[in-house]
């Protein structure tokens, strides 16, 4: 049985690889921000799907929150097997020269910044096991479309994390600990609500080769193949999942 940590777990991708893990017996350490109530709803979901989990609070973008986050969750399960960094916002679609300065550092501070805190994190703990460990990152298609006129400062915060996928694999293949990424595309979650196009997703989705958007749990199958024994000679892989786009 493994322990998996997934930030951002309580919403849309997280919470559907949080179900996936709990599907497969093994036990998830959610870390959440704010939403108490969503975060007890997903612990109930994933205890009737026959996994075990415990809610953890904590702002990836701030440095205490993150140490405190994956001591707690070590302490609670005894160790950890995986990690998910999924955390990540998004903001209204707007070109880069209506960005305001608020916008781009909150954007970078969660999604790049904290990224590279929770993988720091990632690597000081599942280099102490013995069988080592799998690191899954959630980076986008928009590192490599760009985003124009819509989030160009998400794309690049998502490129950042690309290149961290494959440097940090490097470093830590001799530890037995894989890192790899995927890549979703038009994803049915509320994310797209957040940048202020709730219909984005299915809108843009029945133009991609597949001709629909995708579900998270479509992604969350893909996270849980590179977190499991399946994977075990994958590592510094960035896997699509977007319909073709």
């Amino acid at each position: 049985m493994k322990t998996i940590l997934i930030t951002g777990g309580t919403r849309g991708i997280g919470r559907a690889t949080a179900l996936s893990c709990a599907e497969k017996g093994w036990s998830v350490a959610l870390n959440y921000v704010r939403d108490a109530i969503a975060a007890e709803q997903t612990i109930r979901d994933v205890h009737a799907a026959g996994g075990h989990a415990a809610p953890f609070k904590g702002d990836v973008a701030v440095e205490a929150d993150v140490i405190a986050l994956f001591d707690a969750a070590e302490s609670r399960f005894g160790r950890l097997d995986g990690v998910v960094i999924n955390a990540g916002i998004v903001a209204p679609s707007l070109p880069l020269a209506d960005m305001d300065s608020a916008r781009l550092r909150r954007m970078f501070e969660v999604n790049v910044y904290g990224a590279y805190l929770c993988a720091r994190e990632s690597a000081r703990h599942l280099s102490k096991n013995r069988s080592g460990g799998s690191v899954v990152f959630l980076s986008s298609a928009a590192s490599r479309l760009g985003s124009p006129f819509e989030y160009v400062d998400y794309a690049g915060s998502k490129a950042a994390v690309d290149t961290l996928t494959i440097g940090l694999a490097k470093e830590l293949g001799q530890q037995g600990v894989r890192v790899n990424a995927v890549r979703p595309g038009l994803i049915e979650t509320d994310i797209h609500a957040s940048g202020g196009q709730p219909d984005r997703a299915q809108r843009l989705g029945a133009t991609t080769p597949l001709g629909r958007a995708g579900r998270a749990e479509e992604v969350a199958a893909a996270i849980v193949w590179l977190l499991s024994d399946e994977a075990s000679y994958t590592t510094g892989a960035i896997l699509d999942v977007s319909g073709g786009r």
